[in-house]
């Protein structure tokens, strides 16, 4: 009996989530003025390469109160004593490609 509840609710939801309309648009744009989705990738990967305080120097970046651009990011990345092949890894991450993974 407990399996035809299961199939009833996965039938149900699919049919909702059928219904929802994504506005790609508006997706889009929320990523692209929220660069600061991708402090955690930074930051893992700084910890992977041993940076001191990787938290902290992201923590001054981002308590800020204004807006983390696609600049901003970039600027923080270009300062941090890391090698050019480390940066260039970090200036591929973006709101777009990062999935949290």
């Amino acid at each position: 009996m407990p399996f035809a509840h299961t199939l009833i609710a996965f039938s149900s939801l699919q049919k909702g989530i059928s219904k929802l309309l994504l506005n790609d648009k508006k997706i889009q744009q929320d990523l692209e003025q929220n660069w600061i989705v991708i402090a955690e990738a930074i930051q893992t990967i700084l910890r992977r390469e041993n940076y001191p305080q990787p938290y902290e120097a992201l923590k001054e970046l981002t308590r800020t109160n204004t807006a983390i651009t696609k600049e901003t990011m970039h600027n923080f990345i270009d300062n941090l004593s890391v090698s050019e092949l480390i940066k260039s890894e970090l200036k591929e991450i973006t709101p777009f490609n990062y999935t949290g993974i």
